[in-house]
């Protein structure tokens, strides 16, 4: 594990901490605090997307990893819009979703080639690199 690995994951700790701490509600401050600053749409259609590499994001509003994923997803979704689909799903308000992906732990990222097949699955926070590594050996360009 590098550095900036432990970091990453010692950052994370500390601040699942804090929500235990805090009762759920992170004291970042400011409107709205303790509640995700970033709201990313779910897709609408049938998942994964047909013809296109997808991305699911399986976690919930109120989960920390989830909270600062936010932002990442919002960013690559629309980079990468037209291109490649980025979806995330509120597993804790869908809770079917969570059982049709064989949802373990939140956050679950889910890649799916444009055939809809399952090529990777990773559980916790994933960064942006991370995300757009894995969509560059999917061929998203």
């Amino acid at each position: 594990m590098t550095g900036k690995m432990k970091a990453v994951l010692l950052g994370a700790v500390a601040l699942v901490g804090l929500y235990a701490v805090f009762g759920g509600q992170i004291p970042f401050g400011g409107k709205g605090a303790g509640t995700s600053p970033v709201k990313l749409q779910s897709h609408p259609g049938e998942l994964p997307v047909k013809g296109m590499v997808t991305m699911i994001d399986l976690g919930a509003d109120s989960c920390l990893p989830c909270k600062m994923m936010a932002p990442i997803l919002v960013k690559v979704k629309k980079e990468y819009e037209g291109r490649a689909a980025i979806v995330f799903i509120d597993v804790w308000k869908d809770r079917a979703a969570a059982q049709k992906f064989g949802v373990r732990a939140i956050p679950t990222q889910i890649f799916y080639d444009r055939n809809g097949r399952e090529v990777h699955r990773h559980e916790g926070f994933m960064d942006e690199a991370g995300i757009k590594t894995r969509l560059k050996q999917l061929g998203v360009s």
